[in-house]
């Protein structure tokens, strides 16, 4: 005589994970023991060679605009007629400079703009603006 129970009858809905955690377990392994061995770099006897030059340093000037619509160059107050001068002038003495903005959120656009085309036509092509992100 043979008896079935009733849960010997039922199907099984769930997922054994033991077999799987096993075989991620033995992979976690592998990948720690070998990875040390793929990460060693390549030996090699540099060539030596004559000094150099250093390179031109990069002047970078700070304009900025403050809320009453103020300009500043390298924190000294200008006004926008002297600054296109200004800016010539020490463009001749550095022919890669470059030109931090740093305006007022308040200032209006237009007076930015203004700042922007006066450093255009001095002849500056590097102009970075600066913000802060929240």
């Amino acid at each position: 005589m043979i008896f079935h129970t009733r849960s010997e009858l039922t199907v099984m809905s769930e997922i054994n994970v033991t077999p799987l955690v096993d075989v991620m377990l033995v992979l976690l392994v592998v990948f720690i023991v070998t990875a040390p061995l793929l990460m060693q770099a390549v030996k090699v006897q540099l060539p030596k060679t004559a000094q150099v030059a250093s390179l031109k340093q990069t002047r970078t000037l700070q304009l900025g605009i403050d809320a009453q619509g103020d300009i500043f160059l390298d924190r000294k107050k200008i006004s926008l007629d002297r600054l296109e001068g200004a800016l010539k002038r020490l463009r001749t003495e550095n022919a890669d400079t470059a030109v931090q903005l740093q305006a007022d959120g308040r200032v209006p656009y237009s007076q930015v703009a203004q700042a922007m085309a006066v450093v255009q036509r001095a002849g500056i092509s590097k102009l970075l603006f600066v913000t802060v992100h929240n």
